[in-house]
């Protein structure tokens, strides 16, 4: 049986697709030993992505902050710089070859957080009262949990 060059580069580039669609999808991961999956990167990826979540954290306690105090417009400016600082735009320079390597779930999570500070922004500048804002940031922490409990990193060998 005689295969034309068509038929072995359709074969390839299928197989190519297959193979992108996989690491988009499962990442760079294997079953840890904890429970939970583990990702590996480099050392200045995993670096970078603590960083951010160090970075999530902080604008959290800003938000938390921000809350117990007097609900004046220093109070609101705070809780509503805090979650911009946290959205959208903080993702916005993330290295593809780095969210090759992440499972597609932890993707996911990561990014409606990073939309729902934003819209936590957002609700502050359009008066949302404290009891609502504290609503929105417990579902987002209540997705950060999850993801803490879902996954952890490690340093590829």
């Amino acid at each position: 049986m005689k295969l034309s060059i068509g038929t072995v580069s359709l074969a390839l580039w299928t197989a190519t697709i297959a193979a992108g669609m996989w690491f988009f999808v499962v990442g760079w991961t294997k079953p840890g030993t904890d429970g939970r999956t583990e990702i590996f990167l480099g050392a200045d990826e995993r670096d970078l992505v603590l960083g951010e979540m160090r970075h999530l954290l902080k604008a959290v306690h800003g938000i938390v902050t921000g809350l117990g105090g007097q609900d004046q417009p220093a109070d609101r400016q705070q809780i509503e710089q805090a979650a911009r600082a946290a959205g959208m735009g903080l993702a916005a320079d993330v290295n593809p070859a780095l969210m090759e390597k992440l499972p597609l779930a932890f993707k996911q999570i990561g990014m409606s957080i990073h939309r729902d500070m934003d819209a936590l922004a957002d609700a502050v500048a359009q008066k949302e009262n404290s009891q609502q804002i504290l609503q929105r940031l417990s579902s987002m922490t209540a997705r950060c949990t999850t993801c803490h409990d879902m996954f952890k990193f490690s340093v590829r060998p």
